[in-house]
This record gives structure tokens, sequence and C-alpha cells, in this order.
């Protein structure tokens, strides 16, 4: 999707539709197009060190911007309009208007700009790789550091995803405020907790 006006194109992306806890963070990236990262890949296709390493070139390299819908909000509204309002609230924060977006996925979030939804779009667009990159691990980052606080639920190494460890430590240290009670998993155990 060309654009000649404006700040380029931004790539949108997100990370942690899935898990149980945490909230779920979309970034917006614009590569200078005389910059762009050797490697830029799906975050999902690259390891943790090569992440870091490439999200430290882009940041360096690239406008970047991050949105962070936090529990209340993927309560409040679901996972899918939080994923959205969190990639629209990444737009809205780069540091240039952009002339156009690329969205990894199938749903167009309200933006003040030309946007075009491709799915797979982590692996077809590089700006929207690096946005991909951007998001977890900024998403990871958030998640070591809640483990920090609420140890014991293995979020440095699961993410908040829905592993058995987590799974376990749900039912023996109980729900906590970073948990998404809409989800099923999460709203069985309070029931349990309740009932018991």
């Amino acid at each position: 999707m060309a654009g000649r006006h404006g700040g380029g194109i931004a790539g949108i992306d997100e990370a942690g539709r899935g898990p149980w806890a945490g909230p779920v963070v979309a970034a917006a990236v614009i590569l200078d197009p005389d910059r762009i990262p050797a490697g830029l890949n799906d975050s999902k296709q690259l390891g943790e060190p090569v992440r870091e390493g490439l999200f430290a070139k882009i940041a360096s390299h690239a406008q970047i911007a991050v949105g962070i819908a936090e529990v209340g909000r993927i309560d409040r509204d679901n996972i899918l309009q939080a994923t959205l309002w969190a990639m629209a609230a990444a737009l809205r924060a780069l540091p240039t208007k952009p002339a156009a977006a690329l969205i990894d996925g199938n749903r167009l979030p309200q933006l003040p700009c030309p946007a075009e939804a491709v799915v797979k779009g982590d692996a077809l667009s590089l700006s929207i790789a690096a946005a991909s990159i951007v998001a977890k691990v900024t998403r990871d980052r958030m998640m070591r550091q809640l483990a920090r606080d609420y140890p014991g639920y293995g979020w440095e190494r699961n993410k908040g995803y829905g592993t058995q460890e987590h799974r376990s430590a749900i039912a023996e240290l109980g729900v906590t405020p970073h948990h998404r009670r809409s989800f099923a998993p999460i709203r069985d155990a309070l029931q349990m907790t309740a009932i018991g």
C-alpha cells in the first residue's frame, strides 16, 4: 500500500491475545527504508536473544510506539476489541502520522489513515514483522516484571499462557489481579474457589 505523503507506512501487530494473564500489547513501526535491520521475521519464528537484538536495532533506526490494553479493558471489552484499541493507540503514539498502515490479521482498528489488513502479515511485511518483534519483546519484559511481583506462576517462562505450570499455580495460589477473569479457565478457577 504505497503512500508518498505523510510519514511512510506503519506496520502494526500485537502480542498476547491468548494468555490467561497480563496485558495485550500492540506495536506500530515505521521503518527507515535505508536502515532496515537484517533478519526481520515473525517474532514467533525467532529465539528470545535474536528478538532482543532486533528490538534494539529497530528502536535505533525506526519510529516505534506501543499501545497497552490492560486486563481491566480486556475483561470489559473482550480480547478482540481490546487488541484493536491497543493497535489504534500504538499508531496514534507514533512521532509521525503515517501515510497508511498495514495491520497483521483480518480485522482493522479505527485509524486516522488508510489501512489494510494482511493475514499472516508478520511473515509478508517487514514493517509488520518489526512491529511483531517490538510488541513481543515489550510484553515479555512486562511479564518478567510481573513474575517478580507475583512469583510462583512461572510468568517469566510461560508469559501468562495456559501451561500446566500456570494452571497448577492458579489451583494452589489463586487468581491474581493480572488474570483475565473473562477467560474461561480463570472464570472456572474463580467458581471453584467460590464453591470450595
